[in-house]
């Protein structure tokens, strides 16, 4: 596939969602105008099996690239992802096995494949960075870690909050940085793609490339995509939205969105021009956010039959067309038991706090007595929140 040059089009590419570029836009607008194939990448620590629309964002902005002709990796961190990035974390996060992390990421092709293309004259590629950081022998470290200081490190956010706070920074997190700057080496990339939260990674893979190969790294850096109250999107904030989920779901968690989070998602992970976007009222924009979303993800059709069910249960006010059912022996139960047992909450606490804030509802009626007990009953529905159902038989 031959690369394109149109001006137009490399403009938007480097400006839609996007926060910076490193060293700066005029040179990479100019490299990419040379019309010589750039080889990019984006890195994916697989610390959970689930994807979510801030990933989306970067596959929709790798895919952009690839439509030019560029060649497209998807890095899977199965080494990286042992160790877990350290970046906005209050403390060290939980080592994962090698068998965990590859378990996590067996899906992520065939979700990113949605967006991009694994086949065709330009298809995208996926690697592992254990096959080269596997190898890495001390000495190995010793050397590359010497293009590096402490107080590079050390400066960094998160791990002045855990000095202030007196919590351990390990070793290993300060090695973080050193083993994804060394991905860009191994792999002789012209360009990294990633959120604006991953500026300081980016830019020590920029720094090693440089003292290593002697040679120009770009990096592009995404907008992040921010909740109703402004925090960033994401699975550590426990406020993702996942693309693995049911699309039945996944339409109800984006229709249920703060309307100040829409336009940012919508930019993001859509063609739509900021015009088109400004053009809609919060609920068309919801509304067509989530029909594009599901339909890249799940084809029109399914857009379709969920645009139908969320109607029929949100705005006609009935129950699903289907429900989840659960078989319950017993004549009765207290209500917290009840929830836990139809998995409608985790524990007893969470079932309390739903109760106390009236998200329960059984048989139509709305529950605040958490000391309540149940009648059993075979077709006995139960609802918590907005969107989740249970049956009894």
């Amino acid at each position: 596939m031959a690369v394109i040059t149109d001006p137009k089009k490399i403009e938007q590419v480097l400006r839609k969602n996007v926060d910076a570029v490193y060293p700066d836009f005029d040179s990479l607008k100019k490299r990419m105008m040379t019309g010589k194939r750039i080889r990019l990448y984006c890195g994916f620590d697989p610390s959970s099996p689930f994807l979510h629309l801030g990933n989306m964002a970067i596959f929709k902005k790798m895919a952009e690239f690839q439509s030019l002709g560029h060649e497209v990796i998807m890095l899977i961190g199965d080494f990286t992802g042992m160790i877990g990035d350290p970046t906005d974390k209050k403390a060290a996060r939980k080592k994962l096995t090698r068998e965990g992390v590859v378990k996590n990421s067996k899906n992520y092709k065939d979700i990113a494949g949605k967006i991009l293309n694994f086949k065709g004259s330009n298809p995208a590629k996926v690697l592992y960075n254990s096959k080269w950081l596997d190898k890495i022998s001390f000495k190995d470290l010793i050397d590359l870690a010497s293009n590096f200081t402490v107080q590079q490190v050390i400066a960094r956010d998160m791990f002045q909050e855990r000095i202030k706070d007196q919590k351990p920074i390990y070793l290993h997190e300060f090695l973080y940085p050193l083993a994804q700057a060394y991905d860009s080496v191994a792999m002789d990339v012209d360009l990294e793609i990633g959120g604006s939260d991953q500026i300081f990674i980016m830019l020590c893979g920029r720094d090693l490339v440089k003292a290593l190969k002697n040679s120009e790294k770009f990096f592009l850096s995404l907008m992040l995509l921010p909740d109703e109250s402004g925090k960033k999107m994401g699975k550590t904030e426990g406020n993702a939205i996942s693309i693995t989920d049911q699309p039945d779901e996944l339409r109800r968690k984006i229709m249920l969105m703060e309307d100040s989070a829409i336009n940012p998602v919508f930019n993001a992970c859509t063609d739509a021009s900021l015009e088109e976007i400004k053009s809609l009222d919060p609920i068309g924009a919801k509304e067509k956010l989530a029909d594009t979303i599901i339909s890249m993800i799940y084809g029109k059709d399914r857009a379709e039959k969920t645009k139908k069910e969320f109607n029929r249960v949100f705005i006609e006010k009935k129950l699903p067309s289907e429900i989840a059912t659960v078989k319950i022996e017993a004549e009765s139960l207290n209500i917290l038991d009840l929830l836990v047992r139809t998995r409608l909450a985790p524990n007893k606490s969470e079932a309390k706090r739903l109760v106390l804030q009236k998200g329960v509802k059984i048989g139509e009626v709305i529950q605040d007595d958490w000391k309540k007990n149940i009648e059993i009953k075979k077709g006995l529905v139960i609802q918590v929140g907005k969107g989740k159902f249970v049956k009894v038989i």
